[in-house]
């Protein structure tokens, strides 16, 4: 059996470093200070097809596991993703299908390559055991857990008290969630703090069919760019680690002054030296915070892209929000009719995912033509070869006819 690093110092990092709770500690640190080569968990369910910066956090853990020898587990909930995971929201989500599924699913190699060792990576698909699984299986499944504890969830409590369904589908997720550590043999479950009742299902479920207890690792959850939500594709309100450098750039400036500091120490790799310079500028009002979160979107983008892609997507930035110039590489779209009302030609250009989002820009003040603001979603327009249509401050498309 292969031995594992156990520096000291590392496994304080590890157990410590961007974490909110480690159930059970001692127990966990006595199992990484034998040495022994453990099997660490991820789940993440296809519901879109990228991962985002939140996603991030548990990812850089688990590379932490890997770098020092332990075993990564990456699970793509093909089956979980059809259900979505219910934790912290407050109706039932719209269920995907398993074309949807396979379809997002497809894409997540290349994203956890951006930060794990894929060639030293468990990749598993969840369908690999529930599309075995008959109904009687199922039965026997469900048996170990009440309708009490699951009903004990906080999002399931509130929506019960406030008479919101709750899908049968739903109270399956975290039984399921927790069959997959039986599943993959689980020694640790890392997930965000909204995890921690599934992963806590796991450790009830492995003590009920006679198997060691995974230990459990909650790590601090991203706030989106909504500055409210955590980091979600289902609100659409993140950053994908794989977006391209411009995108992530201005994504980033967009964050309020507040989230600066926190993405710093959530997001890199920077000391806690620099952490608390940054600290400190931050309180400065001297100092301006938008050049430290310049700083901050440079050295994101450097992660996942590079040095010299970092540099380029600030100039193009500058190029965009201070100098008020149109992009350079700007989406060249051919467009066959002659003239299309507002509302269709945004759909038509993909600014817009649906004529009601794209009413909803129109009304917000958000669109332009050739620089001209559209106020009537129904206007007419004449379609131009060359005719630019904008969308917010960083979407544009060149009409090509």
């Amino acid at each position: 059996m292969s031995k594992t690093n156990t520096n000291p110092e590392k496994i304080k990092n590890l157990l410590t470093h961007n974490i909110k709770e480690v159930i059970i500690k001692e127990d966990l640190e006595k199992k990484l200070n034998s040495g022994k080569k453990l099997r660490i968990k991820l789940g993440c369910d296809p519901s879109r097809a990228d991962l985002h910066l939140g996603h991030s956090i548990a990812l850089r853990k688990l590379k932490e596991f890997q770098d020092l020898g332990h075993q990564v587990v990456f699970i793509i909930g093909d089956y979980t993703g059809m259900i979505g995971d219910p934790s912290g929201k407050s109706k039932t989500r719209v269920a995907l299908s398993k074309e949807e599924v396979k379809k997002n699913a497809k894409s997540y190699f290349a994203q956890v390559g951006k930060i794990l060792d894929i060639k030293k990576t468990e990749i598993r698909y969840n369908s690999e055991w529930f599309s075995k699984l008959n109904f009687e299986d199922v039965l026997k499944l469900t048996s170990k857990f009440t309708i009490a504890r699951i009903l004990e969830r906080d999002d399931f409590s509130k929506r019960f008290k406030e008479g919101i369904d709750i899908a049968s589908s739903e109270i399956m997720y975290p039984i399921m969630q927790a069959y997959d550590s039986i599943m993959i043999d689980a020694d640790i479950e890392i997930g965000g703090t909204d995890q921690k009742f599934n992963m806590l299902a796991g450790r009830d479920l492995q003590r009920k069919m006679k198997k060691p207890e995974q230990n459990i690792i909650t790590c601090s959850l991203l706030v989106g760019l909504d500055g409210k939500e955590k980091m979600s594709k289902s609100l659409d309100n993140y950053i994908g680690i794989t977006e391209d450098p411009n995108s992530m750039f201005g994504k980033i400036m967009s964050i309020s002054d507040e989230m600066i500091f926190y993405y710093f120490k959530l997001l890199t790799d920077i000391s806690k030296d620099s952490l608390k310079k940054i600290e400190s500028k931050l309180k400065d009002s001297t100092k301006n915070p938008r050049d430290i979160k310049v700083g901050l979107a440079k050295n994101i983008i450097t992660i996942y892209h590079d040095k010299r892609s970092a540099d380029k997507a600030e100039k193009e930035f500058n190029k965009i929000f201070r100098d008020k110039q149109k992009p350079t590489d700007m989406k060249k779209l051919k467009v066959k009719s002659r003239k299309l009302k507002v509302v269709d030609l945004l759909v038509e250009t993909k600014l817009a995912d649906s004529k009601g989002n794209a009413r909803r820009l129109v009304q917000q003040g958000g669109v332009r033509i050739d620089d001209t603001v559209q106020k009537d979603f129904e206007k007419e327009i004449e379609i131009k070869n060359g005719m630019i249509v904008q969308v917010g401050k960083r979407k544009f498309v060149k009409i090509n006819c």
